[in-house]
């Protein structure tokens, strides 16, 4: 009995220990996109491209690469680039995230690097029927 509460309580102190604290920014916008191609070479690895509104970013252009590492068919990771405009004020991003399969749909998440030094916190739905990405952002504080 002793041994394990001894092994309760060090699991509850390094799990407090290695906690991390994520601080989102004052409230998030939407991004809402068009799938605008889609294809695959091997069936595995998925490239596409979507365009569309993402909020103070105005009009955007996305690429991505999905892909799953762990050879999982209902999850896996992507990466990606982002380009916006608005009038003159060009600004990239690099996408890196997960997704999952749930039902028809699939959902994201990610962090996105952009080079007007914030870094956004992104999740959303993409459902590739439909060919729309539906996305609320907020940026990481």
């Amino acid at each position: 009995m002793k041994k394990l509460l001894i092994f309760s309580l060090t699991l509850i102190i390094g799990n407090l220990l290695s906690a991390q604290d994520i601080e989102f920014g004052e409230g998030y916008f939407e991004a809402n996109f068009t799938i605008d191609a889609m294809h695959t070479m091997d069936g595995k690895t998925i490239k596409l491209s979507a365009s569309g509104e993402a909020g103070p970013y105005g009009k955007a252009y996305l690429s991505y690469i999905f892909t799953s590492k762990q050879n999982m068919a209902d999850q896996g990771e992507f990466t990606g680039f982002a380009w916006t405009q608005i009038e003159d004020q060009i600004t990239t991003g690099t996408l890196q995230g997960v997704w999952k399969k749930q039902g028809k749909v699939f959902k994201m998440y990610s962090y996105d690097n952009a080079t007007n030094g914030k870094i956004n916190i992104v999740s959303g739905v993409a459902d590739f029927t439909a060919k729309t990405m539906d996305f609320k952002v907020s940026e990481l504080k």
